[in-house]
C-alpha cells in the first residue's frame, strides 16, 4: 500500500503547480502589454510570429476596456508560442532604464568617439563589423566632426554619425 501511495505523490509532483502555471501566464500577458506600448518600427525588429503581429495589430483597434482585457489574454495565449528569451532581450534594449540599452548606448558612444578621432581606421573597422554600412556617407560626416571639433563649434555631424550607428545596429 506504501508503494502506491509513493507512486500517487511522485505523479502529483511531477508537473508544475496551477498557481505556478497562472504565474507564467501573467508573465506572458505582461509582455504582451509592453509589445503593445512599442511603436512600429520596434515592432519590425522584435523576431514576432504572423499571427503574434496581427494580434499586436488588433489590438490597437481595440477601443472596450474589457474587450482590451480579453485581448490582453489572447496576447498571452499567443506568446506562448513565440521565442519569449529573444522578445525579451529586444524589449530590454528599447527600455532606457534597462542595463542593455546602457551597453548599447556606450558601445555606440564609444564608435562615435572612435571614428572621430582615429577618422579611417576606425572606419574601416566598422565596416569589416558592419558591411552595410555607407562608408562614403559616414567618411564626410567624420571630417565635418572633426572640422567642428577643430572650431569648438557645436557637435551637429558628431550627432548625425550616431543616429547613423544607432540605424547601422538597428536601434
Amino acid at each position: 500500500m506504501t508503494d502506491e501511495i509513493q507512486e500517487d505523490y511522485e505523479e502529483f509532483e511531477e508537473g508544475p503547480s496551477k498557481s505556478q502555471i497562472k504565474r507564467e501566464m501573467k508573465a506572458l500577458q505582461e509582455m504582451g502589454a509592453k509589445l503593445l506600448t512599442l511603436n512600429a518600427d520596434q515592432v519590425k525588429q522584435l523576431p514576432l510570429s504572423d499571427e503574434m503581429l496581427a494580434a499586436i495589430d488588433e489590438s490597437r483597434r481595440i477601443r472596450s476596456h474589457e474587450a482590451q482585457r480579453r485581448h490582453l489574454q489572447y496576447i498571452g495565449k499567443v506568446m506562448r508560442r513565440e521565442d519569449t528569451e529573444a522578445i525579451a532581450e529586444k524589449i530590454a534594449l528599447f527600455d532606457t532604464t534597462s542595463e542593455a540599452y546602457n551597453r548599447q548606448f556606450h558601445m555606440l558612444e564609444h564608435w562615435r568617439d572612435r571614428l572621430i578621432a582615429e577618422g579611417d581606421d576606425a572606419l574601416n573597422a566598422l565596416v569589416e563589423e558592419k558591411p552595410e554600412t555607407d562608408r562614403q556617407m559616414l567618411r564626410q560626416l567624420i571630417r565635418t566632426a572633426q572640422k567642428e571639433l577643430k572650431n569648438e563649434k557645436p557637435p551637429a555631424a558628431a550627432r548625425k554619425i550616431f543616429r547613423s550607428l544607432r540605424e547601422i545596429y538597428g536601434l
